[in-house]
């Protein structure tokens, strides 16, 4: 960033790096107020927020895996063991309640670790279905947001009004926006943000109350000045559909002579990438806002003929103008490494360079990391035109 951190800004990456600690002072200020658990990708958090409770997206702690090695196999990925490593060391206890409303499988198991583990705390799974062109499909997502709204409703305690569950709305809405308007910003060259100050941004707003993330967001960007554009190698990235890349890596990444601007990451754009309508039934807007989310930024989970991957990726490389591609795959997302091969393929016929890291929750060849992307960096450079 250009200017000196503001406190606001320091407030924000404190979130980010220290949820545990907001939800403890969210909780001082909220008096039996219950705080959820909430599990990627797809949760309706409006609900929760709509019904007094503070939905908290569980954040790869970064810790480093003891106790969750032993409770899910080798081969689920390490955002999985991480929270299975958090439900067992206590570092769970902080939630009140469960909620997923995805298919991951790994995730299911993690899920079923703190079930197991924790007996007594209520784990719900909504499952929102994957097949997105069937006929019935929209009225399945409509009664499974109406199950989720029932739940959180015995849970709590409290009925969620539709006037409560519009308010809830516009203020994820508003605050979205004014991320996106930073990632936008990004995209356009004159990003004041790096990328570890924009994941800090993304994460504090998985885990604080919207009306209050926003308002702090405003205070940190009170002037505060762009940078123009320089001459480092324009890359976007690409994966990471649950949890966040690691700081280092991000790090690592502009060291070595490139700049982000743009993403895919479910800490970047796509968790961002659509809004809730504010018109009409509320729990029908949540369906909507579901089936479109998958249009905006096509996900691998989804199974629908008219939204792919790689079309969005190229379409994206074209407007943001990146150079090149980093895809960022954890080990063993098995969606990832799925559809990977298309997105490969789709960026080789339209000749642009790309490059493929695999990552993991700790132990991170980063020096080879540094390497392989210097080699990126290079080798796109070559192919600019040159001036004499």
């Amino acid at each position: 960033m250009t200017d000196t951190p503001s406190e606001a800004m320091e407030r924000l990456v404190g979130v980010a790096r220290d949820p545990r600690a907001y939800i403890g002072r969210w909780r001082a200020g909220h008096p039996g107020g219950a705080v959820l658990a909430i599990l990627p990708m797809n949760f309706p958090r409006e609900l929760a927020h709509a019904a007094g409770a503070l939905p908290v997206i569980v954040q790869d702690d970064q810790e480093p895996i003891t106790e969750g090695r032993a409770l899910l196999a080798e081969f689920y990925c390490g955002y999985t063991r991480n929270l299975a490593d958090q439900v067992a060391t206590g570092r769970f206890d902080v939630y009140d309640a469960v909620f997923s409303a995805d298919h991951c499988i790994q995730l299911i198991g993690a899920t079923e670790i703190a079930r197991t583990l924790r007996p007594d705390t209520t784990v719900f799974l909504g499952m929102l279905n994957s097949s997105m062109n069937d006929s019935w499909a929209p009225a399945k997502v409509t009664e499974t947001m109406a199950e989720i709204q029932a739940e959180i409703e015995r849970f709590t305690g409290n009925p969620v009004g539709r006037e409560e569950l519009g308010r809830s709305i516009e203020a994820y809405n508003r605050d979205r926006r004014l991320i996106r308007q930073l990632l936008d910003t990004r995209s356009a060259g004159e990003a004041a943000l790096s990328p570890v100050q924009l994941q800090d941004i993304i994460v504090s707003s998985m885990v604080m109350d919207p009306v209050e993330h926003h308002a702090l967001l405003l205070e940190a960007l009170a002037g505060l000045h762009g940078t123009e554009r320089d001459d480092r190698v324009r890359v976007h990235l690409s994966g990471h559909l649950c949890h966040a890349p690691r700081r280092e890596l991000l790090e690592v990444i502009e060291d070595s002579g490139a700049i982000v601007v743009d993403d895919d990451l479910y800490h970047g754009k796509r968790y961002l990438s659509t809004d809730v309508a504010e018109e009409g039934d509320p729990i029908a807007a949540l369906a909507g806002w579901y089936a479109r989310r998958n249009v905006t930024i096509p996900c691998p989970t989804r199974v629908q003929q008219d939204a792919d991957w790689d079309t969005y990726l190229l379409d994206a490389v074209r407007h943001s103008g990146a150079e090149a591609v980093i895809h960022l795959v954890p080990k063993f997302c098995e969606p990832h490494m799925l559809y990977y091969p298309e997105l490969r393929k789709a960026l080789d016929a339209a000749d642009i360079p790309q490059l493929q890291l695999e990552t993991e929750h700790e132990g991170m060849p980063l020096e080879s990391f540094r390497t392989r992307i210097e080699a990126l960096v290079e080798r796109t450079l070559r192919r600019r035109p040159v001036h004499v």
